[in-house]
C-alpha cells in the first residue's frame, strides 16, 4: 500500500506531464498553418526557380486569360443591363428614337474601346483578332470598326536582342553574323512579325529580314483556346451571339501564317501565276529564305497604296492604281484561284517607275506583301460566285435566289447580297449597281435603324456559310476600304465612276469565268456532231464579247466624263 504523500506525488507528475503534451499540442495547432503557408510557398519557389520557363508561362497564360475573361464579362454585362431595343418605327417619336440610337452607339462605343485596350494589353494573336474585326465595316457597328482601326498601326516592337534569340534558334546564326549590316528601327510592326532592312554579308544584296515576335508562338494555343472559350461563354448566355466562326476561323489560319515557310511557298506560288501576265503591274518580292520565324526576302522600295500625297508626287494616277489593285484580286479570285485573304494598305505598296520601262506601260508597280494568309478556291465555287456576282449585276432576282442559297446555304439572298455588295436592295432590285447615273447611297447604320433585327440577321448569316467565303467577303471589305480612299480626295461624281468601273470590272471577270466553265462543259459533253460542238464553242465566245464590249465602251466612257469634271474644277478654281 501507498502512503497518502506517495498518492499526491504521483498525481502532480501525471498531471504536470499532461499539461505539458497539451501545452506542445497547443502550441503545433497555433504554428501549424503558418508552417503549411511557409512550406507550400518555398516548394512553390524552388519549383518556380528550377522550371522557370514553364512558371513563368503558366503565370502570364493566366494573366492573359483573366484580361480577356475580365473584359468579356464587362462587355456582356453592358450589353445586357444597357442595350436599349428599337421599337417599331411608328410607335414612337423622333426624339425618343434618336435617344434610343444614342444610347445603343454608345453601348458600342464603350464596349469597342474596353475591347481595344484588353487587346492591347495583351498583343500579338489579340491585335490580329480586333485587326480582323476592324475590316469588317459592312457587317458590324460603324463603332466597332473605326475603334479597331487603330490597331492597324499601334503594335509594339520587339528588342533588337530579343529578335537575335529568335534568329539564333530558328538559323543557327546571330544577326551579326548573317547580316553586315542590320537597322535597328523597323520598317514595319505588325501583330505577329516586325521587318528590318538589312544587307546580307555574304552577297551584300540589299534584303527585308520578317522576324516573328518572340513570345506569338509561345502564347498563341492558350490564347486561341481563351477566345473560343470565351465565345462560348457569351453564346451560352447570350444564345443570339453566334460569332464561334471568328474564333474558329483563327483557329484555323493563324497556325499557317506563324510559319513563314509557308509565306515563302505562297508568295513563289502567286509570282508564278501572274509570271504571264505582262500588263499586270504586280510585283512579287524575290524569297531568298525561310524557316518558321525568320523570313529574309528582296527589299522592294515604295509605300503605302493609299497614301495619296507620295501618289501625287510620283505623278501616279490614283484610277490606274485602283485599276492594278481590281484587276490583280479578280483575276485571283475568279481565274487562278490563289487568293490573297490579308490584302489592307499596309500590304498593297505602290513602287515608281519610269513610264514605257515595263511592259505593262504603268509608271509604278504594285509590291504585294504578306503572303501568310491565303485561300485555294475551287473550280466550282469560282464559278457559282461569279454566277452570283453577275446575277446581282443585272438585278436578275431568280438568279440571286438560287446562287445566294448554292453559295451561302441560307435563304435571306436579299441580307446576303447587301454584305456581298456593301449596298442597299433597292439598288441591287432596280438592276443599278453598273448602270445607276447618281452614287448608290449606303450605310450599315442606317439600315439598322430601319431594320433593329438587321444586325442579328447578318450574324445569322456569318454563321451558317462556308469559311472559305468568309475570307472573300473579308477581303472584298479590305478592297472596297482602299477603293475608297483613293478617291477620297476627288468630286463625289469621279467617286461613284470609280465605283462603277469597279462593278464593271468584276462583271468582266465573272463573264470570263462563266465563258470558261461553259465552254468546257461544252467540250466534255457528249455529241456526236463535231459541227454542234464548235457552234456552242462559237455562240458562247460571241456572247462574251458582246457583253465583255459593253462594259468596255461604258468604263471608256466613264473615264471621258472623269476628265471633263476634273478640267471644270480646274478651271473654276483658276478664275474664282
Amino acid at each position: 500500500m501507498f502512503s497518502t504523500r506517495a498518492i499526491r506525488a504521483l498525481a502532480f507528475a501525471n498531471r504536470n506531464r499532461s499539461q505539458r503534451f497539451y501545452s506542445r499540442q497547443a502550441g503545433w495547432q497555433r504554428w501549424r498553418k503558418p508552417a503549411v503557408i511557409v512550406g507550400l510557398s518555398a516548394g512553390a519557389c524552388g519549383y518556380a526557380i528550377y522550371n522557370y520557363d514553364t512558371a513563368y508561362l503558366v503565370a502570364v497564360s493566366v494573366y492573359r486569360s483573366s484580361v480577356a475573361a475580365k473584359v468579356t464579362f464587362q462587355i456582356a454585362w453592358d450589353y445586357y443591363r444597357n442595350f436599349p431595343d428599337l421599337p417599331p418605327e411608328d410607335s414612337i417619336d423622333d426624339a425618343e428614337r434618336q435617344a434610343i440610337l444614342k444610347a445603343r452607339s454608345d453601348v458600342h462605343l464603350r464596349s469597342a474601346e474596353k475591347v481595344k485596350r484588353a487587346l492591347m494589353k495583351n498583343g500579338g494573336v489579340y491585335i490580329k483578332l480586333g485587326q480582323h474585326i476592324s475590316a469588317m465595316q459592312y457587317v458590324l457597328p460603324l463603332e466597332w470598326c473605326l475603334t479597331m482601326q487603330a490597331l492597324q498601326d499601334q503594335n509594339t516592337a520587339s528588342t533588337l536582342q530579343d529578335l537575335d534569340r529568335v534568329v539564333i534558334a530558328d538559323t543557327g546564326k546571330s544577326i551579326e553574323q548573317l547580316f553586315s549590316s542590320f537597322d535597328t528601327e523597323p520598317i514595319g510592326v505588325a501583330s505577329l512579325a516586325q521587318v528590318h532592312r538589312a544587307v546580307l554579308r555574304e552577297t551584300g544584296e540589299e534584303v527585308a529580314v520578317k522576324i516573328q515576335h518572340p513570345m506569338v508562338r509561345t502564347y498563341s494555343d492558350i490564347d486561341i483556346a481563351t477566345v473560343s472559350v470565351m465565345f462560348e461563354f457569351i453564346h451560352s448566355v447570350f444564345p443570339n451571339f453566334k460569332f464561334m466562326w471568328l474564333s474558329s476561323e483563327m483557329k484555323n489560319s493563324l497556325p499557317r501564317e506563324l510559319d513563314f515557310r509557308n509565306d515563302k511557298h505562297n508568295a513563289e506560288q502567286v509570282a508564278w501565276n501572274f509570271a504571264k501576265h505582262a500588263d499586270i503591274p504586280l510585283t512579287v518580292p524575290r524569297m531568298i529564305q525561310a524557316s518558321e520565324r525568320v523570313l529574309i526576302m528582296e527589299y522592294v522600295r515604295g509605300r503605302r497604296c493609299d497614301d495619296l500625297l507620295y501618289l501625287k508626287q510620283h505623278d501616279i494616277d490614283p484610277q490606274q492604281v485602283s485599276c492594278a489593285i481590281g484587276r490583280v484580286f479578280a483575276e485571283m479570285t475568279y481565274v487562278q484561284g490563289f487568293l490573297h485573304c490579308d490584302p489592307h494598305p499596309g500590304n498593297l505598296f505602290v513602287r515608281p517607275r519610269a513610264k514605257g520601262s515595263a511592259p505593262h506601260g504603268y509608271n509604278f508597280d504594285l509590291v504585294l506583301l504578306d503572303h501568310g494568309l491565303y485561300r485555294q478556291l475551287s473550280s466550282r465555287f469560282r464559278y457559282e460566285y461569279a454566277e452570283m456576282w453577275y446575277a446581282l449585276m443585272k438585278g436578275d432576282q431568280d438568279g440571286i435566289k438560287y446562287w445566294s442559297r448554292r453559295l451561302s446555304g441560307t435563304d435571306l439572298y436579299r441580307l446576303f447580297s447587301i454584305i456581298l455588295t456593301g449596298q442597299n436592295w433597292s439598288t441591287i432590285e432596280e438592276k443599278s449597281l453598273s448602270r445607276t447615273t447618281a452614287a448608290a447611297q449606303f450605310n450599315m447604320d442606317t439600315l439598322m435603324e430601319q431594320q433593329p433585327d438587321l444586325f442579328q440577321k447578318i450574324i445569322e448569316v456569318l454563321s451558317l456559310v462556308p469559311p472559305v467565303l468568309l475570307l472573300v467577303l473579308k477581303t472584298n471589305d479590305l478592297l472596297r476600304m482602299i477603293d475608297q480612299r483613293l478617291f477620297a480626295d476627288q468630286p463625289p461624281t469621279v467617286q461613284h465612276h470609280s465605283q462603277l468601273r469597279l462593278w464593271m470590272r468584276i462583271s468582266h471577270y465573272c463573264l470570263l469565268a462563266i465563258r470558261d466553265a461553259r465552254e468546257a462543259e461544252i467540250r466534255h459533253k457528249p455529241t456526236t456532231v463535231s459541227v454542234v460542238r464548235v457552234y456552242r464553242l462559237v455562240f458562247n465566245r460571241l456572247g462574251f464579247w458582246f457583253s465583255d464590249m459593253a462594259l468596255t465602251l461604258y468604263s471608256a466612257l466613264l473615264s471621258i466624263q472623269d476628265v471633263f469634271i476634273r478640267c471644270n474644277l480646274l478651271l473654276s478654281s483658276l478664275f474664282s
